[in-house]
């Protein structure tokens, strides 16, 4: 191997990988030598996709009608997504605003794609999803990383916002229900922060990838606040179609070309099979599927909760998604250490604060209830069990 220095950009030195990774791995290493592991550390649906949905996509494959879409996707799909609008939340959107991507993540490069030059700013919550400040990073732009807690149920507030933005501030992004905590946004707040946003010459933009997945209330959309907020969502948490790597955003009709014009130049188009198959995403009897499996995720939240409760972690009751992020400071004072002791010695996975960002990222973990009520109970139990022999 050469001893050469190979150039690499400036900005990859703050672009961390995912903690969790690591961990995953190690998981995986230990169940090849026979190990029991509990898996609460990846964000990712148990359930398999829909038979509905497979079977549109199958279709479309025996079809073989699958050459490229126009970059702003399959013009049935977009129709389909603005009458999901409409019967799920009372809302019109033109479909013409509704942009498919390959999954959300596409479209939260699109978004900020479109807003942020070298030097400008993000307001970002921490904790919050990771690699949202790393797609900052990847145009140049500076995120900031706005620190939340229990007081604001770890979401941003209007307050926080406006104490935030400054002159170099293009947007804020907030998510709700969030990731990790799985927390929900008011409407009121909403709605403030996309004024002063617009008031300032910025814009809001708000992920709902958890949509579908709210258990306690109505769920709203951030579009019944205003017309000029980015939504992104997503068809693979509510809709179980993780590997089909799918999403879909609607954007201020003001935007649309321009995010036609970097979409054909940053993947072209989504994929054909998985834009087919999603059509059968919002049919009743797919609804219905994804509806009862929603209600077992709220089971097993309610389940675990009061489980972590008395094992000592500080919880709040996440309203949505399918995470706990848990105060561990009375149990340790190095989560990462902690994360990674739990694996080694009681065989149960979870992700550390370390990876949703700086603020108290020591005290706190997160855990996904992707398991089954059955496998929660064995992860708490043997969570009990290492704390009762740590002493």
């Amino acid at each position: 191997m050469s001893d050469k220095v190979r150039p690499l950009a400036r900005r990859m030195s703050a672009i961390e990988p995912f903690h969790v990774m690591e961990l995953l791995a190690r998981a995986k290493a230990l169940e090849a030598q026979g190990r029991s592991i509990v898996h609460m550390e990846i964000g990712e649906p148990d359930f398999p996709t829909p038979r509905p949905i497979c079977e549109a996509g199958m279709r479309a494959l025996d079809k073989g009608d699958l050459y490229y879409t126009a970059a702003l996707g399959l013009p049935e799909l977009r129709a389909g997504i603005a009458r999901y609008y409409r019967t799920r939340y009372g809302v019109d959107v033109d479909a013409g605003r509704i942009v498919i991507t390959s999954g959300s993540s596409a479209a939260l490069l699109l978004a900020l794609g479109v807003l942020v030059d070298p030097d400008s700013e993000v307001l970002l919550c921490d904790p919050g999803y990771p690699a949202n400040r790393h797609f900052v990073r990847m145009l140049n732009g500076v995120p900031v990383n706005v620190p939340v807690g229990p007081d604001s149920r770890y979401q941003m507030t209007p307050e926080l916002l406006e104490h935030y933005w400054s002159e170099r501030t293009v947007a804020a992004l907030v998510a709700t229900p969030s990731n990790p905590t799985g927390t929900v946004i008011p409407p009121g707040h909403i709605e403030r922060m996309a004024a002063h946003a617009a008031d300032k010459g910025g814009v809001l933009l708000v992920d709902e990838i958890y949509h579908g997945l709210v258990y306690d209330g109505p769920t709203t959309t951030a579009l019944e606040a205003s017309d000029e907020v980015f939504v992104i969502n997503s068809f693979s948490k509510y809709f179980n179609m993780t590997g089909w790597r799918l999403g879909w955003m609607v954007a201020p009709e003001a935007y649309v070309r321009e995010l036609d014009k970097l979409a054909q130049n940053v993947y072209l188009s989504a994929p054909a099979p998985a834009q087919y198959a999603a059509l059968a995403a919002f049919e009743p009897e797919t609804i219905a599927i994804l509806d009862s499996r929603r209600d077992e995720f709220r089971a097993r939240r309610d389940y675990l909760v009061p489980a972590l409760r008395k094992l000592g972690f500080d919880v709040q009751t996440p309203q949505g998604a399918f995470y706990i992020y848990a105060d561990c400071s009375k149990l340790t004072n190095d989560s990462y250490r902690f994360a990674l002791d739990l694996l080694e010695h009681a065989g149960v996975a979870i992700t550390p604060g370390l990876d949703f960002g700086t603020h108290r990222a020591s005290e706190h973990v997160r855990f996904a209830y992707t398991s089954s009520i059955e496998r929660l109970e064995e992860g708490v139990s043997r969570i009990g069990e290492f704390l009762r022999l740590r002493g």
